[in-house]
């Protein structure tokens, strides 16, 4: 319980950027109107806040090797408030792009962070669930996000989006004070030779005492120290790397067989998470409602809301699911159903766009229907997969910075998405750019099915193992694993 209270402060941070990202598909149509600007202006204020959290995460992949994981969540509060604060003053255009970049470097600490934190944190057991808690949070953000558009939707045009965006401030606030009174992770605190600290709190966290004992020889093996050590404080080695120093050598330059094989999988499964185009629906699922034939502001807003708590509702049920089904399960038919709904909401936005006469019915109620299936199939597999996945893979060592890339990976397909989306349906239709996101999942299937092996149930510390087998190897771990 201890454990979950941990993970549940840590995932604060990512409600707070759920928030901001669901709320600004609506405050866009405000801002819009407001400030008088034109769609390429529009679509850069939509990507910008992902363009910096591709470097925040670099950046957060060093600074936690340094400075801990709990303090790097504290960064990432303030910097998200101070952004928060500038996009609810937002006199104009440049102020309003400044706050949003520097709330970017916030999120980009904050998707690094908080899986991070949490898995360290977990016993195997329960990994897959504490570790999904940041994944459930961005859910809960972007429900609260929509519900904040229909709430202030109805103020005047100049206060309304202003309140939307700044109110993110408080909860920051909140956060960055709730953090300092969680504990380390004891996985970091092993790397500075603080095993007395590392023991007290693994005593907290872990089921048992037996338990505590077996993660602690596990973390210290892979520490690289003597597993028979009780001393309270280990002087780190000086040949040893205790602050991530030379790790980007072991990771991008001279990797071993298995880390290549993971950083691989790391940054495939970022990369298909938003490639599938799910930023698409999040950021413009007014837009879409409004292409299948939808009017009036009010009545997209609360379409939107629908897709806050699909999301929401399929991302709980994940949490209960991850541990139970396993990850790569839950991935596979995630995008096996995600190649079937964006199927059908590509032919049932082409059938609308090129029908001339009255409104299709039908095909407006498919195209709701198949949004919020595509979803559905989205957050109870490919979202929260991507990211206890890609936290669980990495050797300690290596884990906080390789998983920053992975990180940065998904911010840069986040933002191409958010930056190119409506150039991309105005040159091939909407239907069409589904299209193109339908097949982008097939091959995403293919990807999951032949390189990903299962890791329910594994210590962190036995997972590299999996992944030193080739891709042999891995089958064979698949077919023992049915």
């Amino acid at each position: 319980m201890y454990a979950a209270g941990c993970a549940i402060v840590a995932s604060m941070i990512s409600i707070i950027f759920g928030y901001d990202t669901g709320v600004m598909s609506g405050a866009m149509i405000f801002i819009k109107e407001e400030l008088k600007i034109h769609d390429t202006k529009v679509e850069i204020l939509a990507g910008i806040l992902n363009i910096c959290a591709l470097f925040g995460s670099l950046l957060a992949g060093r600074t936690s090797d340094y400075i801990g994981r709990r303090y790097t969540i504290f960064t990432a509060s303030i910097i998200f408030m101070i952004g928060s604060i500038l996009m609810g003053y937002g006199p104009n255009y440049g102020v309003l792009m400044t706050g949003r970049c520097i709330a970017g470097i916030g999120v980009g600490f904050a998707l690094m962070i908080a899986p991070v934190y949490s898995a360290e944190v977990s016993s195997p057991s329960y990994r897959g669930f504490l570790t999904c808690l940041p994944e459930l949070g961005i859910s809960i953000g972007v429900l609260l996000g929509y519900i904040s558009n229909v709430a202030f939707g109805g103020l005047s045009l100049k206060l309304g989006w202003r309140i939307m965006l700044g109110v993110a401030a408080i909860p920051s606030l909140a956060l960055a004070f709730g953090i300092l009174k969680m504990p380390e992770s004891p996985r970091w605190l092993v790397m500075q030779g603080r095993l007395g600290e590392a023991r007290k709190i693994l005593l907290r966290v872990s089921n048992s005492e037996e338990e505590a004992g077996a993660r602690l020889r596990d973390i210290k093996e892979a520490a690289g120290i003597d597993v028979n050590c009780n001393d309270d404080f280990v002087k780190p080695d000086p040949q040893k790397k205790t602050h991530g120093e030379g790790v980007w050598k072991e990771l991008l330059l001279r990797p071993t067989p298995a880390v290549r094989w993971i950083l691989i999988a790391a940054v495939g499964i970022h990369f298909f998470e938003h490639a599938v185009g799910i930023e698409a629906v999040i950021l413009y699922s007014p837009r879409i409602f409004k292409k299948a034939g939808i009017v009036g502001k009010q009545k997209l807003l609360r379409a939107s809301v629908g897709v806050g708590i699909t999301k929401f509702i399929f991302v709980f049920i994940s949490t209960f699911l991850l541990d139970k089904v396993g990850r790569r399960r839950l991935l596979l038919v995630s995008t096996a159903g995600i190649i079937a709904a964006l199927t059908v909401l590509g032919a049932c936005l082409t059938i609308v766009e090129n029908h001339h006469g009255d409104q299709l019915v039908w095909a407006l109620s498919l195209c709701i229907i198949s949004t919020y299936t595509f979803v559905a199939f989205f957050n109870i597999g490919l979202a929260p997969v991507t990211w206890v996945y890609s936290s669980e893979i990495f050797p300690l060592k290596l884990r906080a910075q390789g998983y920053s890339i992975g990180v940065a990976v998904n911010r840069l397909m986040n933002a191409t998405i958010s930056m190119s989306f409506i150039s991309l349906y105005e040159a091939i239709t909407i239907g069409g750019a589904f299209f193109l996101f339908a097949g982008i999942s097939v091959v995403a299937w293919f990807f999951f099915y032949f390189l990903f092996p299962e890791t329910k149930g594994r210590s962190l510390e036995d997972i590299e193992e999996l992944f030193s087998k080739g891709i042999s190897g891995r089958a064979e771990a698949v077919r023992s694993d049915k």
